[in-house]
């Protein structure tokens, strides 16, 4: 059941709000916060009985290790060690022994089996979410709270599945103010709002997309260089709105219960550097891995060489956060070579001039200033070209398909491929077209419908992400006739295509 399913919009969803309002409004306080825990259970039940108990067992051992720690501050130290490595040792277990099993048979022709495990939907997530709050405890930076304010804000599902990575203060400190249990129209609107706008982003762009990619990387053998750049544009449009539409959905729902959750998705592709990207896109994550390695490692205190080697190692960790596979190395490495590369200060985007006015000069590693500058649209330009290239890695079967992607590129033939990926778009949507061209015997109509459903997909994702984000858009907006009347036409023309709506892409991390 996720949030793009009949039953949550239909059931769920009216089940939640209905009840969670009514018990505030009568100041039933935590009756009202167990009665969102028993949901939010049942949410992530729906996706497996097996998945919920290893949930289950993770709150109870980090909820007795913070209780411990509160009996005896001698033993936080070892006890904060035991926490991190319970939870990286069930994160382990069911994310990567697979991979490390299979990497050992291939090193040393071992022939070790290991059966097929599978992994709880948002593990990677609650996991460090616990390990942020058992870290914090340990050196005094959390207290030890009553048993419901922690199962709430672990198992609290908007956040549960795919993030954002809350920390335990920005959400509990929301929980105990009872002046956001009232009910507010306006914030209640914008997060019906917010919901739609991520729901439309969803089901009708990034699901539609889809088809296309799904073709063009299975049958990465036949593409030739057109497809693939067709292809991997529409990746990359695909995983910026499936993603921002999951963070808007998990945002519009969370205003309707009166909580914001912290931003985790910002116009990454208004960036002008790999740095500022990765300031932009997974925020959450990106705070996590400073906080709690980057850091801990030296930061950039410990001279230029050690600053490069803990930026690598923050990367090369991020991207095997996000998979178990040596391609989610690569595209981790990749990315943090270009942020190193952006730190070097060998070539530097000039700022505008509301940066100039509100920023601190940056300082580089080689110089104070970068060798030469380019303008920001150049900037843009070459590092939204550069993430979609490491989206070969991320994308790819394995590093095989990765490299033959690459050839593939080179590999410059008649484009016939392109008009059967582009022919996975057979959506309701080009019915009418497809139908008029057929009745006029025009042979090659259809492949034409399709090939210019695929360039206006394109055209339409690249679009929106050069506006306003979803949290401006909502910000910013007065809740006009107009402002009505396009929310209602995305949310019918989203629910109407729920049928054909396939599971988020960071549902597997």
């Amino acid at each position: 059941m996720g949030f793009n399913s009949f039953t949550f919009i239909l059931l769920f969803l009216p089940v939640l709000l209905t009840g969670w309002h009514l018990l505030n409004k009568a100041e039933l306080f935590r009756i009202a916060d167990v009665f969102l825990i028993g949901l939010s259970l049942y949410f992530y039940y729906s996706f497996g009985v097996s998945f919920l108990v290893i949930l289950l067992v993770s709150i109870a051992v980090n909820y007795l290790l913070s209780a411990v720690m509160e009996k005896s501050e001698a033993f936080r130290k070892p006890l904060k060690i035991a926490g991190v490595l319970f939870n990286l040792a069930l994160l382990f277990y069911f994310k990567y022994l697979g991979f490390f099993v299979d990497n050992i048979n291939a090193l040393f022709d071992a022939g070790i089996t290991a059966k097929e495990i599978l992994m709880p939907i948002g593990i990677s997530f609650f996991t460090f979410g616990q390990i942020s709050f058992i870290v914090d405890r340990a050196n005094g930076e959390a207290p030890h709270y009553p048993f419901i304010d922690y199962a709430l804000y672990t198992v609290y599902f908007p956040k549960l599945i795919q993030g954002p990575i809350a920390f335990h203060k920005e959400m509990i400190d929301q929980f105990r103010q009872k002046s956001l249990r009232s009910f507010d129209t306006d914030t209640f609107a914008k997060g019906i709002m917010s919901f739609i706008i991520g729901l439309g982003k969803k089901v009708i762009l990034a699901d539609t997309l889809a088809k296309s990619v799904n073709y063009g990387f299975h049958y990465t053998y036949y593409m030739d260089t057109l497809t693939i750049i067709a292809v991997m544009l529409a990746y990359a449009f695909q995983i910026y709105l499936d993603f921002s539409g999951y963070c808007d959905m998990a945002s519009g729902v969370s205003l309707m219960l009166g909580f914001k959750l912290p931003v985790n998705f910002n116009s990454p592709y208004k960036a002008k550097s790999a740095k500022e990207l990765w300031q932009r896109w997974h925020m959450t994550l990106s705070r996590f891995f400073i906080k709690y390695v980057y850091i801990p490692l030296g930061g950039s205190r410990k001279g230029k060489l050690r600053t490069v080697i803990n930026v690598l190692i923050v990367f090369v960790l991020s991207g095997l956060w996000h998979g178990a596979g040596w391609t989610y190395i690569c595209w981790g490495l990749m990315q943090g070579l270009l942020v190193v590369w952006d730190d070097l200060g060998i070539v530097g985007v000039k700022p505008s001039k509301e940066e100039e006015m509100s920023s601190k000069p940056r300082r580089y590693l080689l110089r104070e200033k970068p060798f030469f500058m380019v303008p920001r649209p150049v900037g843009n330009a070459l590092t939204f070209i550069m993430f979609v290239v490491s989206l070969v890695f991320f994308r790819s079967q394995d590093m095989t398909y990765a490299i033959q992607m690459f050839k593939r590129f080179f590999f410059w033939t008649y484009p016939g491929f392109l008009y059967r990926t582009a022919s996975q778009l057979e959506i309701a949507e080009n019915y009418i077209p497809r139908q008029l061209f057929s009745q006029l015997g025009f042979a090659a109509g259809e492949n034409i419908v399709y090939m210019v459903t695929l360039l206006l997909l394109l055209a339409v994702s690249g679009f929106i992400m050069t506006r306003k984000n979803t949290q401006e858009i909502v910000e910013e907006t007065d809740f006009s006739m107009k402002t009505v009347m396009g929310l209602a036409i995305v949310f019918i023309w989203s629910f109407i295509s729920l049928s054909n709506v396939s599971t988020f892409i960071y549902f597997q991390y």
